[in-house]
């Protein structure tokens, strides 16, 4: 923790104490959480809150534990700028994929920082994709984009199951929100990198042109 970025410390704290207030207080849970009806009536602002707001300890926790995980080595590499740049363009990517993916239903609401903690983890693959991780109780490493992936193939069981009041369509938005901009951050892994560039964007292209068709499946 002593290492850790600054400002992927200060939004681990930002987003503890306003899922904490969220807990306690759902009047303030309601009036800045994700909902399709009010943000399409002008509550633009629940694009972003929503992001900082959590269900519960093991939703904040997981996100966190994620965002803390990846989010330094996207700060190291590319400073601090061009971290914030990702981790916020990743969040609110991630809530107009929601808006869009539920556009018919206007009292889907949901909450959470999964839209950008994805972007944060997408671009930490790009940047590093010889990272290895421990997991819990998994006794061998495991290469940081399968662990991408996976955290995709969630989002979409997510969005199918529409798990919670969780923003599963966000993990989506944000992935593609994440990939694309360190793309335009640092163009130099498209050359030293186009395999990996390839082998995460072909799901996120599939997923793109064809999300919509899960409600169906």
């Amino acid at each position: 923790m002593n290492n850790m970025n600054q400002a992927v410390l200060l939004i681990i704290i930002a987003n503890v104490l306003v899922s904490m207030k969220g807990f306690n207080d759902y009047s303030f849970l309601d009036k800045y959480k994700f909902q399709v009806s009010r943000i399409l009536n002008g509550e633009k602002i629940r694009a972003l809150t929503s992001g900082f707001l959590h269900v519960d300890w093991l939703h904040l926790g997981f996100n966190m534990y994620a965002l803390y995980l990846f989010g330094d080595i996207v700060a190291k590499i590319l400073g601090t700028p061009d971290f914030l740049i990702i981790y916020f363009g990743s969040l609110l990517f991630g809530s107009l994929y929601s808006l869009q993916y539920h556009k018919n239903e206007p009292y889907y609401s949901a909450v959470g920082a999964s839209g950008a903690v994805s972007g944060i983890v997408y671009s930490s693959i790009l940047l590093y994709p010889g990272m290895e991780l421990y997991l819990f109780f998994i006794p061998i490493p495991i290469p940081g984009y399968i662990f991408g992936v996976g955290y995709l193939l969630y989002s979409i069981y997510g969005m199918k199951k529409q798990l919670g009041n969780i923003g599963h369509s966000a993990h989506l938005g944000g992935a593609i929100g994440g990939f694309a901009a360190t793309l335009l951050l640092e163009p130099s892994i498209f050359t030293t990198n186009k395999i990996l560039v390839i082998a995460l964007g072909i799901p996120i292209v599939l997923l793109l042109f064809f999300g919509d068709k899960l409600k169906n499946i």
